[in-house]
C-alpha cells in the first residue's frame, strides 16, 4: 500500500491503474478509521480493482475552530488498519496536507440548494458547502469510477448523490449501512472522545431510534398507515428520559427530499443530532426500509414482541458497512 501526498502523485497512480484496465474506487474519509470505515473499504474492493482511500481532515466543513482542532488524527494507525485488511486493503492512501488541496482560500465552492438548509445544515452554516466542495475536488483529483459513502451521514449521502446527478459527474455513488458497536452505538471517530459515563449516556440515541422503529412496526402490524408524528414522539420520549443528552434536532423527513413526508408516506428518515458531553453525535434510521429497521433493532436488543414477517427481527443481519466519521 502506497502513501501519496500530492495531487500529481495520486493522478499518476490512478493513470497507471487505468492503463492496466483497472476500475478505480475512492473511499473519502477524514481518518481516525474505525470498523465502519474499514467495511466501506471492503465494499469498495467489491466494486473495483484498485481502491484509493483519502485521509483528509477538511477544514472548510467545520464551523468551529475548536471542533477542527479536536478532531482525532492518526495516519500511521489508519494505515496499519488498512494494511490489516489483507486482500481488501487499498492500493493507496491519499493523505495530502491542507495546502495541497487549498493552496489559497477558494473563491469557488459547491452549494446544493434544497437539501442543506435543515438537519445538520441548520446549525452548521457552510458545512455542506465544505463537504460538497471537497468531494468535488477529490472526484476531480482521483477521477474514480466508484465512490463509497456510509449511510450514517444520511444527509451528506443525499447531498453528494444530488451533486453528482446535477453536475453530470461520471462517478457511481455506492453506499453501505451504518455499522454499530455491540450495544448499538453507531461507530464514529468522535466516539473516542467520549468519557466512560458519556459513552453510556450516548446509548440513548440508538435507543430512541429503536423506539421509533418499534412504534412504526406496531402501527404496521395493526394495519394502520405510517404515522410520522407518532414515530417522532416515541423517539423524543426516549431521549427526554436521558438528561445527559442535549438534542440539537430530531426530525422525521422524506428520505429523498429531506422535507416533510407526504400524507401517504411509506418510508421516513428519522434523523437526530445531539451533544453528549463535549461530543456532537448523529444517527438515523429509515423507517419503512425493513433491512435498515432490522439492522437497528438487532444491534439494540431483542424486540418486545419477537420476530415478525412484516417488521424487524432480533436475529436479522448486522450492518457490514460504515459511517461517516
Amino acid at each position: 500500500m502506497e502513501r501519496l501526498t500530492s495531487i500529481a502523485g495520486v493522478r499518476a497512480h490512478v493513470a497507471a491503474a487505468r492503463s492496466a484496465g483497472r476500475r478505480v474506487a475512492l473511499v473519502p474519509t477524514m481518518g481516525a478509521l474505525h470498523a465502519g470505515h474499514l467495511a466501506l473499504v471492503r465494499l469498495a474492493a467489491d466494486h473495483a480493482d484498485t481502491v484509493v482511500v483519502s485521509v483528509f481532515v477538511n477544514p472548510t466543513q467545520f464551523d468551529r475552530p475548536d471542533d477542527l482542532a479536536a478532531y482525532p488524527r492518526d495516519l500511521e494507525g489508519d494505515e496499519a488498519a488498512l494494511v490489516a485488511l489483507g486482500g481488501a486493503a487499498p492500493a493507496a492512501v491519499f493523505a495530502p496536507a491542507a495546502e495541497e488541496l487549498y493552496p489559497h482560500a477558494p473563491l469557488t465552492t459547491v452549494h446544493v440548494a434544497g437539501l442543506t438548509e435543515r438537519l445538520c445544515g441548520a446549525g452548521r452554516p457552510g458545512h455542506f458547502e465544505g463537504v460538497a466542495t471537497i468531494v468535488t475536488k477529490l472526484f476531480n483529483v482521483v477521477a474514480p469510477d466508484v465512490a463509497v459513502f456510509g449511510r450514517k451521514d444520511a444527509q451528506q449521502l443525499r447531498v453528494i448523490r444530488r451533486m453528482v446527478a446535477d453536475l453530470n459527474l461520471p462517478v457511481e455513488v455506492v453506499d453501505g449501512p451504518t455499522v454499530r458497536e455491540p450495544d448499538g452505538l453507531a461507530l464514529s471517530s468522535r466516539n473516542r472522545r467520549l468519557s466512560a459515563a458519556d459513552r453510556a449516556t450516548a446509548l440513548a440515541l440508538p435507543a430512541a431510534l429503536r423506539a421509533a422503529v418499534l412504534t412504526a412496526v406496531e402501527h404496521r402490524e395493526a394495519g394502520h398507515p405510517l404515522d410520522p408524528a407518532a414515530v417522532r414522539a416515541a423517539a423524543a420520549d426516549r431521549l427526554a428520559r436521558e438528561p445527559g443528552v442535549t438534542v440539537e434536532y430530531l426530525e422525521v423527513v422524506d428520505p429523498e427530499t429531506l422535507g416533510a413526508p407526504g400524507d401517504a408516506a411509506r418510508r421516513v428518515l428519522v434523523a437526530l443530532a445531539a451533544h453528549v458531553g463535549p461530543v456532537r453525535l448523529i444517527d438515523n434510521v429509515e423507517v419503512g426500509d425493513l433491512d435498515d429497521e432490522r439492522r437497528l433493532v438487532h444491534a439494540t436488543g431483542p424486540t418486545a414482541t419477537g420476530p415478525t414477517a412484516t417488521g424487524p427481527t432480533a436475529t436479522g443481519p448486522t450492518a457490514t458497512a460504515p459511517a461517516e466519521d
